[in-house]
């Protein structure tokens, strides 16, 4: 059974989903969501994962749902929520090294926080995003070149002025979530919805969303009341941090994450494949993780462990019991 708890993380205070063995009585697993999404987005990982003897923990990251929200945009830095995993890990198994999972723009956040706090975490695992190392320079010039010198519409370019993105998602949160869901899935029929032109807003082109089984009615009910108390500043404000990234990062240039990983991604991803950056993000992700362990499903969409729960819950437990 999921208990729901407010655990404190020294800058912030997380609302955390656990399940399993008291924390500190057994290896404790930190689950770590992506946008638009939540704790809820691990449900089907929780109680598999804790069935294995782990303290299965699946947060609010800052921002999303019962967890704080601080108001500043330099508050989601990388360095200030790879803190909060530090902090949390802390207050719940202080004399353990803990387990990372993380998917969409929380691999990033598990990768970076495995990188810069190895003492803390022996092991750590990211879903959709590969780890591409320490930047060499600001995603902001990498997609300003790439698509918006070429007057194409990307998504983070958008989001980045505050307010804008804001006022497009809260007008109606579960017809957002559901759209970008849907669009980026393995179920969409083919088509390049996100090949607009700049000026474009980000629901515009994309395709009324479909029944699909991994995204119930239930389930956009659970989405839809979490942002429409929350909003979607927090979230946003991620996007919003890709210079301080950068600077903060370089204190670790040359690194490598030495702990052993898993990298979980879909055929219909294309952040697995870093929007073309690379055709094989398994062979990519060894120059700069080289214990990597990786999968990429067939027919898999974005949302990974909610499309394929009985597939990743499978890849992850065997990778877990063996680390």
């Amino acid at each position: 059974m999921v208990e729901l708890r407010e655990v404190d993380c020294g800058d912030v205070t997380l609302r955390c989903a656990i399940e399993g063995p008291e924390a500190g009585t057994a290896p404790l697993v930190l689950f770590v969501h992506g946008f638009p999404e939540s704790w809820y987005s691990w449900r089907h990982q929780l109680a598999p994962v804790a069935a294995e003897g782990f303290t299965a923990c699946a947060i609010d990251v800052r921002g999303y749902g019962g967890s704080d929200k601080p108001h500043p945009v330099d508050a989601y830095s990388m360095k200030n929520l790879t803190g909060d995993l530090g902090g949390l890990k802390q207050a719940l198994a202080p004399d353990q090294p803990a387990i990372l999972v993380g998917h969409d723009w929380g691999a990033p956040i598990v990768w970076n926080t495995a990188l810069t706090r190895p003492e803390n975490f022996k092991a750590v695992a990211g879903l959709s995003v590969p780890f591409a190392g320490v930047p060499q320079r600001p995603f902001t010039e990498v997609f300003q070149e790439a698509f918006i010198k070429q007057g194409r519409f990307f998504y983070q370019e958008y989001f980045q002025e505050p307010g804008v993105a804001e006022a497009e998602a809260e007008k109606d949160p579960r017809d957002f979530v559901a759209r970008m869901m849907y669009s980026i899935s393995g179920d969409v029929p083919p088509d390049d919805y996100w090949n607009k032109p700049y000026g474009a807003t980000f629901l515009e082109g994309l395709p009324d969303p479909q029944p699909a089984p991994w995204l119930t009615q239930e389930d956009l009910d659970y989405y839809e009341g979490e942002f429409k108390r929350s909003g979607f500043r927090g979230p946003l404000n991620r996007y919003r941090n890709h210079e301080n990234d950068y600077e903060w990062l370089q204190g670790w240039k040359g690194k490598r994450i030495e702990q052993p990983s898993l990298f979980i991604g879909g055929t219909r991803d294309p952040a697995t494949y870093l929007f073309g950056a690379t055709d094989d993000p398994v062979r990519m992700m060894r120059m700069f993780a080289p214990k990597v362990e990786g999968h990429v499903l067939e027919g898999v969409g974005h949302w990974t462990q909610q499309e394929r729960p009985e597939e990743v819950n499978q890849l992850l437990i065997d990778w877990l019991k063996r680390i």
